[in-house]
């Protein structure tokens, strides 16, 4: 007997927001599961004082995909927005990413021959194949960026010594010999006209859903409704951790309204002191250039992850790809395609996630085109 619904979408983030656009174009019907309370998974934007403030952290699209970018742009209007963090350290404020405007103020030099020369100079301590992420980082942007603008950041966010993490953490880094502080090398970039919002509302259209419901809970009667499930939750947590618990890293977030127009002069600023608690402040309006007499901020804080905490990012060393690959292979004789995120135990930018979504789509036979 034919079910009700073709695919059955499990979580309401970008990656099924996406699939959904084109199953429902090929004459498709989807029903959406989401466990949170609203859609968009970690793109969702809450309005406070006119801003729209990106709730799981900051959130800037880049691609050079000109498909995903002309795809993206059809349902909403992205500004001309350009990621340029700052970096502080001990009252010091740095340009972001490592370019000729953090060298100068490093160093006090003006020419890209000077910072080679000092890079060239202080890279020399490591010597033989990189150990740890240490001296990865040393060999690739020296001594004192590295102290000053690597070290304690990078303890932050992984919760352990940069000597005790894997080099290939920090495969590489971007040097720049020019006064450039665009971060993304990408030709595209910006952030939705109205917030991330409208983009997932659009994706989604006239998509049946429901909130606030675990999937894992009622799966039984859930996969009876549909043909194909499209599950983009935990791997691990789909198959009862029968194999033990992948790891993650989580966050959380601190936000405040604050009583005047502008408090920091940058969309993003990163703390890279050890001491400090927090990785990075937020100030939200500077995204869509907001001139609302009130500002809001958010502190970031990373943390160990445990259960029932948000996953952010996979710890991928060796152990947990090993165990994601025997995750992987018991998703093989299951009638579930799984994506995104948390469902392949991968970081990865937005577009990305698209394109993914966009093969998904096609390898299901509703999608034609290059991807």
């Amino acid at each position: 007997m034919k079910k009700k619904y073709d695919y059955l979408l499990v979580g309401a983030g970008l990656f099924n927001a996406v699939f959904a656009h084109f199953a429902a174009k090929a004459g498709k019907r989807c029903f959406v599961v989401e466990k949170r309370n609203h859609i968009g998974g970690n793109l969702h934007c809450e309005e406070i004082e006119g801003i729209h403030v990106h709730q799981y952290g900051a959130h800037i699209f880049h691609t050079s995909n000109r498909e995903v970018w002309t795809f993206v742009n059809s349902f909403v209007e992205m500004n001309r927005f350009t990621n340029a963090p700052m970096a502080q350290y001990k009252g010091e404020m740095y340009n972001l990413p490592f370019n000729m405007n953090t060298f100068s103020r490093m160093w006090g030099i003006r020419t890209p021959e000077e910072a080679e020369a000092i890079l060239a100079e202080q890279r020399r301590v490591i010597s033989g194949e990189p150990r740890n992420l240490e001296e990865q980082a040393i060999r690739l942007v020296g001594t004192d960026i590295y102290t000053k603008l690597i070290k304690g950041y990078t303890e932050k966010q992984w919760g352990r010594d940069c000597r005790e993490l894997p080099a290939f953490i920090i495969k590489r880094l971007p040097v720049r010999l020019t006064y450039d502080n665009n971060y993304f090398n990408d030709r595209y970039q910006g952030i939705p006209e109205g917030g991330y919002n409208v983009l997932i509302e659009a994706l989604f259209g006239d998509c049946e859903r429901v909130l606030g419901v675990d999937y894992l809970s009622h799966r039984g009667e859930l996969d009876q409704q549909a043909e194909q499930v499209i599950y983009t939750g935990p791997i691990d947590a789909y198959f009862d951790y029968r194999l033990g618990s992948l790891s993650y890293r989580s966050l959380r977030f601190e936000t405040e309204v604050l009583n005047l127009p502008n408090w920091q002069g940058n969309a993003v600023v990163n703390y890279t002191e050890r001491e400090v608690p927090w990785t990075r402040i937020i100030e939200h309006k500077h995204f869509e250039f907001g001139r609302q007499e009130k500002t809001v901020i958010t502190r970031e804080y990373p943390q160990d992850w445990e259960p029932g905490m948000e996953p952010y990012y996979p710890v991928n060393d060796e152990k947990n790809q090993a165990l994601y690959a025997a995750y992987r292979k018991l998703g093989e004789a299951e009638r579930v395609i799984f994506g995104g995120r948390l469902g392949e135990y991968r970081y990865y930018d937005m577009d990305k996630v698209i394109e993914r979504a966009m093969e998904c789509a096609k390898a299901c036979g509703l999608k034609r085109g290059t991807l």
